[in-house]
Formats: C-alpha cells, structure tokens, sequence
C-alpha cells in the first residue's frame, strides 16, 4: 500500500466516476458563466448577484436535507420558512416596513430566525406525528397559510406591494458599511478577438463600481453562512444524533424499539432545517433588497426538492451541487438567447432540417428552455440514478478514517480502495 500524494490529477483519479462526472459539469457550467461575464450577456454585478443566489439555494437545500435526507420528513412549505426569514428581517429594517423599519440587519437576522424557529415548533407539534402523504399535505397547506397571511395582511407586511428600501446586511457597520462606496470604479476596455478565417467577437468591456464591490460583499456573506452551515450538518451527520436521524428514516419502528424518542428527534430536525431556510431567506432580503409575497410561489419549494433529488438526499455535497446547477440553468442561461445566433450556424441538408427547426425555436424560447431542461435532468436523475449524484456515503467517514484509507497497490494490478468503502476497479 502506497502513501496518498497531494497531486490534483492524483485527486482527480482518486475520485469516483459520479464525482468525476460533478466536477465536469461544474467545471463546464462554471465556463459557461465566465464566458456570459467575458463576451457581455452577464454583467460583473449580476454575475455575482447569481453566485448569491447559488449560496441561497444551497442553503435551502441544507434545510431540506436536514429533513428530509435525514429523518424522512416529507416537507413542501420550504417556501414558507424561507419567507418567514426574508419578511422577518425586512419589517425591521425596511423603509416602508408598516410594523417598525430602520433598525439594524442584525436585529433582523434574529428575528427571522426565532420567527421561523418558534414557527416550527408550533406547527411542528401536531403535524410531526403524522405519516408520509399526510405530512406533505399538511406542510403544503403550511405554506399557502403563510403566503396568503403575507399577501393580504397590509397592516402586518404591506401586503402585494411588497417590503422596499431594505438595507444592505453591513449597512452602518465599520469599514464594511462604507465598502462599496470607497472603493474605485474600474474600466476594461472592450477587446476585438479575431480568429482566422473563422470569426471574431468582443471581450469584456466591463464597468466595476459600487454595485460590483457591494456584490462582493454579499458573496462574501454568504460563503460565511454556507461554511458554518455545512460544517455544522457535517458534524451532526455524523454524531450519534445523525445516526440517530437516519435510523428514524430507515425503521422509525425499529428506533423506537430501540428506545429512541422518534418524535423528540424529528422536531430537533425539523426546527434545525426550517432555521437554515429561515437564514437563506433573511440573506435574500439583504442581496434583493425587495421582498414580496410572490416570493413564497410554491415554485420555489420544488426548485430546492429539486436540487436535493438530483444532489443526493441526505448529502450536503449533493445539496450544493443540485443548488448550482439549478441556479446555473435557470438563471445563469439567460444571455444564451442573445449570445447564440438566431439560426443553426452551419448549413445542413435538407434531411436534418429538424435540427435547424429545433435550435431556432430553443433560441427563440430560451425561458421555457431553461425549465424544461430542469425536469429534463430530473427525469434522467431518477431514471438511471434514483439515489441521487453524489449520495451520502463518503460524508459518512470521520475525516481521519479517511485519511488512513488505503489507496491500492501501485503497480495498478489490484483494484482501488477508496475512502467509502467502494471498489474504483468495479466502478470503472
């Protein structure tokens, strides 16, 4: 047995094919974008405003898992959770917030947490003792309770005309409140790119101000948000509370033959994911700075079972790649229409001509294109990979068990070892 080395092609190799394949499609998507940023169809400041939504729905996804991944809890009011955070914090720092406004996003941090937390509770205690469909059911009616509480309580949330006027999250804070504003405004001059014979196009051509340096802010916020959540959720995956947690999935019968309080363990999961959607949602107040009730469409429920279907359920590795890719198609593509060309670029044969006729109407119609390539990829998830990208087996590894792994013979006459326990020569 060989000592692992640090190489990143011998990282690469050492990856499953799944984790090779989610690094591909990272990889390419990731391209995808920074080339929109490159040639113009994404400017400097949405491109980041994209990578804050990533964080968002990674975060969501986090408190989806929590529940669903972990205990089996079938929960459709991701919305609701995720609203009760956003509104939370907005009706204490909006302009025209009808209950107070102007106080600190900090103060609102925490009230859309404790909102969302002692929400939780409440519906928590009489619906948690219910079974599969009945959950959903009730969970769903959660969630249309909430949007049309927000929807038509003008004295209470504005009602349809939404929160406006909500500050920046370091808005008044040292140093960071003042940020965007002191720093520079820099411009890159368009360049002309010829190819031969080929073609030529433009490059960059970009403006960096305020709204630049105030999205580096945001992204910065929440990178902090998702590296304390993830390494959170990977600590309690793996304490016996997780082991716990999975056990209440599987048997929840067996658990409580085995002592366990099952519904004790599966209120701590559901108040602990719907706090994290809660977070997502006071974090998409402070980077939109504008909250309304469409805000709370069940839509936005099913886009994060989405990113947690095709991640892997149960995987916080999988919840961030589902939430990057849900995101990278359903906003990240929207230059594509003015970036490709509205016909098929080479001539085809009359027998191929459904090829033109496809790829006119695809670019013709690049936002119903964006949705349906999301059930596209779902559909094939669950056809030929129903337990998800990148399932959970390799978080389920303390680290140092990980580390002393072996990796197989070097001479490459013997099959491979890896850190979850799975056979690389089968694999391949």
């Amino acid at each position: 047995m060989s000592v692992t080395t640090r190489s990143p092609a011998r990282w690469v190799a050492n990856r499953s094919r799944a984790e090779q394949g989610v690094l591909g499609v990272v990889v390419v998507l990731s391209a995808l974008l920074v080339w929109g940023l490159l040639s113009g169809g994404l400017g400097p400041a949405y491109f980041l405003y994209l990578l804050g939504l990533v964080g968002m729905y990674v975060l969501l996804s986090f408190g989806l898992n929590v529940q669903w991944g972990y205990a089996g809890l079938i929960n459709f009011s991701v919305a609701a959770f995720f609203g009760l955070g956003a509104y939370g914090t907005a009706l204490l720092s909006a302009g025209n917030s009808p209950l107070a406004g102007g106080l600190p996003p900090l103060l609102g941090l925490f009230a859309g947490l404790a909102l969302a937390g002692v929400l939780a509770v409440v519906i928590g205690i009489p619906t948690l003792r219910l079974r599969a469909d009945y959950l959903a059911i009730a969970s769903l009616g959660l969630a249309e309770v909430v949007r049309l509480v927000v929807l038509n309580q003008n004295g209470w949330t504005n009602g349809s005309a939404g929160l406006r006027a909500i500050p920046t999250f370091f808005e008044g804070w040292p140093v960071l409140g003042s940020f965007p504003e002191q720093m520079p405004t820099l411009v890159v001059d368009r360049i002309l790119v010829t190819i031969p014979f080929v073609t030529q196009f433009e490059l960059l051509g970009i403006r960096l101000g305020t709204s630049f340096w105030q999205g580096v802010l945001n992204v910065g916020l929440v990178l902090v948000f998702v590296g304390v959540t993830y390494l959170l959720l990977r600590r309690v995956h793996r304490s016996p509370w997780g082991r716990v947690l999975r056990t209440v999935r599987s048997d929840e019968d067996l658990a409580e033959a085995l002592g366990k309080n099952t519904y004790a363990f599966k209120m701590q999961s559901f108040v602990l994911g719907s706090l994290i959607m809660a977070l997502a949602g006071v974090f998409y107040a402070h980077l939109n700075l504008f909250v309304s009730p469409g805000d709370l469409e069940p839509i936005n429920t099913f886009y994060v079972w989405i990113a947690v279907i095709l991640g892997g359920s149960g995987s916080n590795r999988g919840a961030m790649f589902g939430g990057f890719v849900v995101i990278a198609i359903r906003e990240g593509t929207r230059f594509l229409g003015d970036v490709l060309p509205e016909s098929f670029p080479v001539a085809l044969p009359n027998a191929l001509s459904l090829v033109e006729t496809t790829y006119a109407t695809v670019v013709s119609n690049i936002a119903s294109t964006r949705l349906l390539a999301v059930g596209l990829i779902i559909i094939l998830v669950m056809r030929f990979r129903p337990e998800g990208v990148l399932p959970p087996q390799r978080e389920l590894i303390w680290p140092r068990a990980t580390e002393e792994a072996t990796e197989g013979p070097t001479s490459g006459d013997g099959p491979t070892v890896t850190a979850d326990g799975g056979d690389r020569g089968a694999d391949r």
